[in-house]
């Protein structure tokens, strides 16, 4: 599907700082670690480097031999200024929206479940939002890793900015690495083999 000049831009929506490293909002943060360390990076910060447009931090390389280019990026802002630094870093690297790759939570998918698509809304998600303010277009690929609703009256805005139950932690490292396995197989398969693998 893609040739090894291609230049794919895989964005993990979050939050900065140790306080929310652990939030569901955060997954995509959790899988672009996991994707820096296939990509042979040491693990946690040291992977990760301030990029010149001083906007966000990334890990550059390939996922596989031979491969495509891969720049994997999160913002150094809120979850919901996602959209200025991957419009930067669109434009620096010269990176089309069909080759944007945005890894997020989602709401209405039960945890540890994936859905992976092109384009659609924003289903109220601010970091997508935000990035299809900033793109001017919602065409790009999304990554969804479930975490379901949240229990009982509890403020969806409180459920997504808290940590993972004890239950949910013991079953995380698998959805972060079948997330990570969802990018990698959109990237070399295309999105049709990919939906069939992982939208089960």
């Amino acid at each position: 599907m893609s040739d090894a000049s291609d230049v794919w831009l895989v964005v993990g929506l979050g939050n900065p700082g140790p306080a929310y490293a652990g939030h569901r909002h955060n997954i995509g943060y959790m899988v672009t670690d996991e994707l820096a360390r296939r990509m042979g990076s040491p693990p946690g910060k040291a992977s990760w480097r301030a990029h010149k447009t001083g906007r966000a931090d990334v890990v550059e390389g390939r996922l596989s031999l031979g491969g495509p280019r891969v720049v994997l990026a999160r913002g150094r802002g809120w979850m919901n200024e996602s959209g200025g630094p991957v419009k930067a870093l669109a434009t620096f690297y010269k990176v089309d929206p069909d080759h944007v790759i945005a890894i997020h939570d989602e709401l209405d998918i039960a945890f540890g479940t994936l859905r992976i698509k092109l384009g659609g809304g924003d289903n109220g998600h601010n970091g997508l939002k935000s990035m299809r303010s900033s793109l001017g277009t919602g065409d790009f690929y999304r990554v969804r890793a479930g975490i379901g609703r949240p229990p009982g009256r509890q403020d969806v805005a409180d459920f997504v900015l808290s940590n993972y139950s004890a239950a949910e932690r013991k079953e995380l490292p698998f959805q972060v690495s079948d997330a990570a396995d969802a990018v990698e197989s959109l990237i070399t398969d295309g999105l049709e083999k990919t939906q069939q693998r992982f939208n089960s």
